[in-house]
């Protein structure tokens, strides 16, 4: 049985078959959305799988707007609407999320590859949950935020650990690490000891890769952690950048190619995947010394 698609994939699926039909009729947001009782702005939300249509009669009156008369092709998109109208996973977290955190995660669920560029700590989806209560606990004074926060992260990180051990169709992840993640100590060397040993473990699944790029090899770094999120076509490869107010995606082709060459040399110059887990031995064995 296939993994079902998540809402927030179906919003953004909607959204660009939209956007890729008003711009084939030639109608700018404005035109397209007069005398339709609902804002520009929606529209502009719902082309980039922000928001849905609230009624259905909302999306076929857009569809007879843009010129689309095939009901099967309209009753296609309707259902589409309908799928995305469900509830999210991650409602429940959608108060501590920085700007544009819901519709990663909502697409991280449903994406089939990940590629990822961690310079500074251990990437999210591998830490384990003693290294990230640190992480945010170490941070708690400094960002002035709640018990609440903190633990709502916490379960957040961990849930979304799912999409890499379900037994249907799990994520496939390549994380590259810098060498500066893995020694940036959280929490004390019995955490850190934890944790390589917890990244040790996930690298041995099928569908788990992990390099170490060390600080005395002489290779390309990029300056700033990024994400390759790939989905099953028509969906287009996303890049996704963040900083610590709000996550960024975009699909521009250009900036896809920029990225991807960026990810290859990084993994081109790392260790190989087959060295992780002495490097991970050594880094605990320093731990243990300390």
């Amino acid at each position: 049985m296939a993994v079902k698609t998540g809402p927030t994939l179906r919003r953004v699926q909607l959204g660009k078959e939209l956007r890729r039909l008003r711009d084939r009729a030639g109608m700018t947001p404005a035109q397209a959305v007069e005398g339709l009782g609902f804002s520009e702005t929606k529209l502009w939300r719902v082309e980039r799988g922000l928001t849905s249509l609230d009624k259905v009669q909302d999306l076929r009156n857009l569809c007879e707007r843009y010129g689309l008369e095939v009901e099967e092709d309209i009753e296609f998109l309707v259902q589409i609407q309908r799928d995305s109208l469900s509830r999210d996973w991650w409602t429940p977290y959608r108060t501590v999320m920085p700007s544009g955190m819901a519709t990663f995660v909502g697409l991280e669920r449903d994406a089939r590859r990940i590629r990822a560029w961690e310079p500074g700590v251990v990437y999210g989806l591998l830490q384990s949950e003693r290294y990230a209560r640190a992480m945010f606990e170490t941070a708690k004074p400094v960002e002035e935020t709640t018990t609440e926060f903190v633990e709502r992260n916490i379960q957040l990180r961990m849930e979304r650990k799912e999409v890499i051990t379900r037994s249907e169709k799990p994520l496939e992840l390549w994380v590259i690490l810098g060498e500066a993640a893995l020694r940036q100590v959280f929490g004390g060397p019995d955490v850190m000891r934890e944790q390589y040993a917890l990244i040790a473990e996930l690298a041995k699944l099928d569908n788990v890769t992990v390099q170490v790029v060390p600080w005395a090899t002489p290779t390309y770094r990029a300056s700033r952690n990024f994400m390759l999120v790939e989905f099953e076509p028509p969906l287009l490869t996303t890049v996704e950048t963040d900083d610590t107010k709000s996550v960024n995606m975009v699909d521009k082709e250009t900036e896809v190619w920029a990225y991807t060459r960026r990810f290859d040399a990084m993994a081109a110059g790392a260790l190989g995947p087959g060295e992780t887990p002495k490097f991970l031995e050594q880094l605990a064995r320093e731990q243990a010394e300390s």
